[in-house]
């Protein structure tokens, strides 16, 4: 019985396989390392310094002091903050329901519009990406506002007698999210049901279902994917648009976005502020978190 000779390769040729590995891998490398780098500048590195200031103190006159603590996790529990977080989950989730409901109908009619039509649709959608979103808002409160061009209608048509107060308002607030976020929610879905397989639904019209039985039988569960993510885009930026509570809400209605840049530029408060990010950005994680574990859960399904 004969043993197996093992080949060894010379140490020059150990050293070539690696030279040729390294050179492969060098112009991946430097393709890389330029996103890679700016992601470390501009993204890592000012998470980190967000969190390293969340644990330290407050100056008197403003400033942060470097004395580690907890006290500022320990405020967020505050009950004094507690509407803002009820306020503005409320919201987010109001806005987030508004959006796909609209936005469903809206982006089936889009997917099932002929070519010349769906490039028209497509770009009304993206329209309002061309005009700042702070000019768009401020379009809103003269349209909201107690002389403005609403109540000015409502009273010249003897609809009503006494202006309406619809600026500065919870309602207001959330008109101005969903017109701000309504794109976000018609483009995934529009791309889910476009991907859809029409011919499901001639085979289940041929077996006698009915039209709004077929569509909660195959669209819909078809779609959930673009469901989640659309609702996933609107209700997380919800949470940070301070500037539409801001404008279209006034003192009535403090989010989770306005808190925070209150803490940074009014209150001079930055661990506090910093503090909040942090929970901000512990819950978006959470929420994209449950949008993967669901969404897995539906295509599994399916």
């Amino acid at each position: 019985m004969t043993t197996p000779e093992v080949m060894l390769l010379p140490p020059d040729a150990n050293h070539q396989r690696k030279g040729i590995r390294l050179s492969r891998l060098a112009p991946l490398i430097l393709m890389v390392s330029p996103a890679i780098l700016w992601l470390l500048l501009f993204v890592v590195a000012p998470l980190v310094y967000v969190l390293v200031i969340s644990f330290l103190k407050r100056g008197t006159y403003g400033g942060v002091v470097a004395s580690f603590n907890f006290h500022n996790y320990l405020r967020i529990c505050d009950p004094l903050y507690l509407n803002i977080y009820i306020l503005s989950v409320i919201i987010a989730a109001g806005t987030t329901m508004l959006c796909l409901l609209i936005g469903y109908p809206f982006a089936y009619i889009i997917a099932k519009a002929n070519p010349r039509n769906k490039n028209i649709l497509l770009t009304l959608v993206m329209l309002p990406f061309w005009t700042n979103s702070l000019i768009r808002t401020y379009g809103w409160i003269i349209l909201l506002r107690t002389d403005g061009t609403f109540n000015t209608l409502l009273t010249c048509v003897h609809l009503i007698s006494h202006p309406i107060q619809m600026l500065y308002t919870n309602g207001a607030v959330m008109l101005g999210m969903v017109y701000t976020l309504f794109p976000f929610m018609v483009l995934p879905l529009y791309s889910s049901i476009e991907k859809l397989d029409h011919s499901l639904l001639e085979a289940a019209s041929d077996l006698g279902a009915e039209p709004w039985r077929a569509f909660l039988r195959i669209t819909l569960p078809l779609t959930v994917p673009g469901i989640f993510a659309g609702c996933i885009q609107v209700f997380v930026p919800t949470l940070g648009y301070f500037f539409i509570s801001d404008l279209l809400g006034g003192g009535n209605s403090m989010l989770v976005g306005s808190l925070i840049r209150n803490q940074f530029l009014a209150a001079r408060d930055w661990p506090f502020g910093a503090a909040l990010s942090i929970l901000l950005i512990a819950f978006t994680i959470a929420v994209i978190r449950i949008y993967n574990h669901f969404s897995g859960s539906s295509l599994g399904n399916i």
